[in-house]
């Protein structure tokens, strides 16, 4: 009869895989090298099998290992969400959570979040940094980052929030000559607000059906922050693109206008991310489901909202 396998080494072996070294694998695991090694030794023993392939520079998984490690996520994944699952029934939100997110975002539309989130949940206290540089979640120390746009690879864990539209909108003072323009090609005529923010400020890709215009633009201005590029608009500085979060009020109130509204520009996500463990505390779930609620309401996260009326 062949002996059980401790289960708990499997955690030990893929620790070592994701980390690359022991070293790393005892830091995360918060062990010491020697006993990853032993755990190890006696995993490969029990298996039969040379696990991992040891060099000067990094620690590979063997074929053998790459199998097994496939077969560790599923079992070690399906162990954490059994753990969650039973901390969300049990467990109340607290502590502290550290969360940070883009300026213009977080101004919108994650402050409500956050302050009807600690209404809810007092015992726990929210601290939000607001930056649009993409800060390190764990040498940072963040339990959760709010992203927008296009995602890079990465080793973070993410889950998709919502979506956002960009909108090409005029100040008050530009209605009139934004209306008459007759397709993007026309846009470098009137003086444009360029978002530094952006990778790509002064060049936009329109569409319309099947039909695409790629238009490079002359800035009139530039700013390094949205809810800046907003207000200058606003004051008569021109046209520019903002995300559909920041403009629902002054849309509906006149301030700014669409230009061009038969013609779209590409749409981006609004994502949480969270730190590579596997360890997720119910305060960060818990946020980020209200988060969720919040982007599932009608005009989803451009909405403007009290936090009173968030679902509970």
């Amino acid at each position: 009869m062949r002996t059980p396998v401790n289960l708990n080494r499997l955690a030990y072996f893929a620790a070592v895989v994701e980390s690359g070294s022991f070293t790393a694998a005892a830091a995360r695991l918060g062990v010491t090298k020697a006993v990853v090694s032993q755990q190890i030794a006696k995993l490969e023993e029990a298996t039969g099998s040379a696990l991992l392939l040891r060099t000067t520079r990094r620690v590979q998984p063997s074929e053998a290992g790459r199998l097994l490690h496939a077969r560790c996520a599923v079992i070690l994944g399906e162990a954490e969400r059994a753990f969650d699952e039973l901390a969300q029934g049990v467990a109340e939100p607290t502590g502290t959570l550290r969360i940070t997110a883009p300026f213009d975002l977080g101004t919108s539309v994650i402050v409500p979040v956050v302050t009807a989130f600690n209404q809810r949940h007092p015992a726990c206290a929210v601290v939000l940094n607001l930056t649009d540089r993409t800060l390190d979640l764990t040498a940072e120390g963040f339990d959760l980052g709010i992203r927008v746009g296009w995602l890079a690879d990465s080793t973070l864990q993410t889950r998709r929030i919502g979506g956002f539209r960009q909108v090409l909108v005029a100040g008050g003072a530009w209605r009139e000559a934004a209306a008459h323009l007759p397709g993007p090609e026309a846009l470098p005529a009137l003086p444009f607000v360029a978002n530094l923010a952006l990778r790509e400020p002064d060049r936009w890709e329109f569409a319309r059906g099947e039909e695409r215009r790629a238009v490079q633009l002359r800035p009139a201005i530039s700013i390094d922050a949205t809810l800046a590029v907003r207000e200058a608009l606003l004051a008569g500085g021109g046209l520019s693109v903002l995300p559909d979060f920041i403009l629902g009020d002054d849309l509906a109130r006149g301030r700014l206008h669409p230009v061009l509204p038969e013609w779209s520009l590409p749409e981006g996500g609004i994502h949480a991310v969270f730190p590579a463990t596997r360890f997720r505390p119910t305060k960060v779930s818990a946020f980020v489901e209200m988060l969720v609620a919040a982007a599932r309401r009608p005009g989803g996260l451009a909405a403007p909202f009290p936090a009173t009326r968030l679902p509970p």
